[in-house]
């Protein structure tokens, strides 16, 4: 075949099928993964970050895949998958006598066989996108809100926008039943982690009224 004899009007109406299917696609992945059932370990989405995942469910060209607001965990130093691995985790700011009272009780119950760490999770937020634009306007909007650790993430069928915020801490705590830290250190990591925390929270609250203009 002369594909110089093809009318370029073959090849206008082949761009437009494609366009069509895939924004056919887009919509189906929307739609299936809002009607999915939660499978966090927490079961629901974070309230602080509820909000943002709302507004870019309604906008046409936008859907959540996952999201975190940050946590505090202790979890225990495994490779292997198991329901146990995480000890405790909370969503929000912790106090010295809260962690305290949960190590304590990991230790009196026997759980901190091999190391047991200490971390502070940032937020992270995963949007699928309708096309390249789409998916580089979300990753303009959150590097203008602060988010330092933004990506596109392409791939034949789908673009995601993989959103992650910087402030992290992590340490071992535990080590086979017994302490590795005192308890100034303690009082100084609860302070510091909180504090990550907020500036976490901060960021979801700017992209949130980034969104909205």
């Amino acid at each position: 075949m002369n594909l110089w004899l093809i009318p370029k009007d073959f090849y206008s109406l082949c761009l437009i099928n494609i366009m069509k299917n895939q924004s056919f696609q887009f919509s189906r992945r929307k739609k299936q993964q809002l009607m999915k059932n939660d499978r966090s370990l927490k079961q629901s989405i974070d309230s602080r970050i509820k909000d943002l995942c709302g507004k870019i469910n309604k906008n046409e060209n936008y859907y959540t895949t996952s999201s975190c607001s940050g946590r505090i965990v202790l979890f225990r130093n495994i490779k292997e998958k198991r329901d146990d691995v995480i000890l405790f985790s909370w969503h929000n700011t912790i106090s010295l006598g809260l962690l305290k009272q949960e190590l304590d009780k990991i230790i009196k119950e026997n759980k901190s066989k091999g190391l047991l760490y200490f971390k502070q999770e940032p937020c992270i937020l995963h949007v699928g996108c309708r096309n390249l634009q789409d998916a580089q306007r979300m990753h303009d909007l959150a590097k203008n809100a602060g988010w330092k650790r933004c990506g596109i993430i392409a791939s034949k069928k789908r673009f995601i926008v993989e959103l992650n915020g910087t402030e992290r801490l992590e340490f071992p705590i535990i080590n086979n039943g017994k302490m590795l830290v005192d308890d100034n250190f303690l009082k100084i990591i609860v302070k510091e982690a909180n504090k990550k925390l907020e500036e976490s929270w901060k960021k979801i609250e700017r992209l949130e009224r980034t969104i909205e203009k």
